[in-house]
């Protein structure tokens, strides 16, 4: 049998009731609570509290806190003034069955309707998050038709103006000639008016060489020619496109020697090689092998041709990062978040070489992120993409997504750009 609690305490006023009920040293953990319009009770076992209220009170605005070893309950009466007491005295133990029975059944039907109501709600989100997505969708269909109907428009244009310059320069060369075959048939019809001017032309530069020997030459001050010499000019040599001023040559340098050693570290000698040729023991060889079969979607022969490559050579990045992407496509989630992670290990250190491959790396673990709903780490991915290449627009509109779920503002997982899986 349980103990009654009889050592609370309560006040009133014309709206409100305030008990305070004592929890004995008990944990609010341990603590149950169910009320009621007509009905309260506080279970923390072996104590009990029950209350049948003398006048019913607003359940939807009464609360109930729990603090500093007491259940403090604030209710509002439905109707105001002063109670005579705080709850009924009667001894018919049918009639308080029945309130007790009546009260469970009420906070039944609550409950039931508080779910259903929570079910209507989020059923609504979900139409409203997919009538947004298909919103979307739409414009952006418009969007790239709209830019299509410019590229064609455009390309129209520029053709007509590249007629109109291949028909003026036809016309212009078809004159020249008509030109040349015109001077050609005057100088044929007057070969002596011809000869006759080239002798008077003659005639006066004789005489023009004569008067030129009559005058002094004047006597000029030349200054002395300049000292011969040679200027040496060296330029850095360079493997990276950017100056040396503006480059991190340590980052760089350690870049180049693990690719040197990923270049060097190769095994030949496992049994899985023995039916390849010479020639197909190559790591670059298994990758190309691999890129063409991704691109006709044999995903999982295309994963075997990764793994026999890394096994020749755990050291090159793309072979993890690619391998990853057929992880994506094959639904092994898990898998793909870990070859992304390895591909970016060895892509340190960052420098421009590499920023191509990282930002794919981070792409493909932060959608593999996602896939399993963990927004906040693939989140992380896509904003150290966005570092790589701040001006993306795809990936861009994939972070905003993320951060819409994140926040609430948008249903369920959403749909990557596609091009974030491929080679």
């Amino acid at each position: 049998m349980p103990v009654i609690v009889q050592d609370y305490s309560w006040t009133q006023s014309e709206t409100m009731i305030n008990i305070s009920v004592p929890l004995k040293g008990m944990k609010p953990g341990k603590v149950d609570i169910f009320a009621t319009d007509e009905y309260l009770k506080v279970s923390f076992p072996p104590f009990l509290f029950e209350v049948f209220l003398f006048k019913p009170i607003d359940d939807d605005k009464s609360v109930a806190k729990i603090g500093n070893g007491v259940v403090i309950f604030s209710l509002h009466k439905k109707n105001e003034g002063l109670w005579e007491q705080l709850s009924l005295k009667n001894d018919d133990k049918d009639k308080l069955k029945e309130i007790r029975e009546r009260a469970v059944l009420k906070a039944q039907e609550k409950s039931e309707a508080d779910l259903k109501a929570k079910a209507t709600r989020k059923q609504e989100e979900k139409k409203y998050a997919l009538e947004s997505m298909m919103k979307l969708e739409d414009e952006e269909r418009a969007r790239i038709k709209r830019i299509k109907e410019e590229e064609r428009e455009k390309v129209t244009v520029e053709m007509e103006a590249w007629k109109i310059k291949q028909k003026q320069e036809v016309e212009k060369e078809t004159a020249q000639r008509m030109q040349m075959i015109m001077d050609e048939e005057h100088k044929q019809r007057k070969p002596d008016a011809t000869s006759v001017s080239r002798s008077a032309e003659h005639k006066a530069k004789v005489k023009q060489g004569c008067q030129n020997k009559s005058i002094k030459p004047k006597q000029v001050t030349l200054p002395a020619p300049r000292c011969s010499g040679n200027i040496k000019v060296k330029f850095t040599p360079r493997v990276f496109p950017t100056a040396l001023r503006e480059s991190r040559v340590a980052e760089e340098e350690e870049w180049l020697k693990k690719q040197a050693e990923a270049r060097r570290a190769s095994s030949t000698d496992a049994p899985e090689f023995s039916d390849l040729k010479e020639e197909e023991r190559n790591p670059d060889w298994l990758k190309e092998k691999g890129n063409k079969l991704f691109a006709t979607g044999n995903y999982l022969a295309a994963v075997s041709a990764y793994n026999l490559a890394i096994q020749l050579n755990r050291n090159i990045p793309a072979l993890y990062s690619n391998r990853a992407a057929c992880h994506l496509k094959l639904r092994n989630l898990h898998k793909a978040v870990e070859d992304s992670s390895k591909a970016l290990t060895l892509l340190m250190p960052a420098v421009p070489d590499n920023a191509a491959a990282r930002l794919k790396a981070h792409l493909r673990r932060g959608t593999a992120f996602c896939e399993l709903e963990l927004y906040a780490e693939g989140l992380q991915d896509y904003q150290s993409a966005l570092k790589i290449d701040p001006h993306n627009e795809a990936v861009q509109a994939d972070a905003e997504k993320i951060r819409q779920i994140i926040q609430g503002s948008l249903a369920g997982p959403s749909d990557f750009q596609e091009e974030h899986v491929r080679h």
